[in-house]
């Protein structure tokens, strides 16, 4: 099954930084789970995280994710059984 994570972020703000580190944390904890992680440039302050298509993180509405809280919400759609560690307390 594919299990895709898209990192729309702002090239306006220059968030590319943000956007490469958190998907290098999302890349090292799921590297067996997941089949595709894409960073989409885009513009007007958007930073979304999306797990197959839907929304799990959008920072207009949530503010800038902490790491750990989009992993699990990435662990809960593709490996709802994995544990996180420390991540999980």
């Amino acid at each position: 099954m594919t299990q895709r994570v898209q990192i729309e972020y702002c090239t306006q703000c220059r968030w590319l930084p943000r956007a490469a580190w958190l998907a290098q944390e999302l890349l090292t904890t799921f590297e067996t789970e997941l089949t595709e992680l894409s960073l989409k440039p885009g513009t007007g302050g958007v930073f979304v995280v999306r797990v197959n298509d839907e929304i799990v993180w959008d920072r207009r509405v949530q503010g800038f994710p902490e790491p750990t809280a989009v992993k699990q919400l990435v662990r809960d759609r593709v490996a709802p059984d994995k544990s996180l560690g420390h991540s999980d307390k």
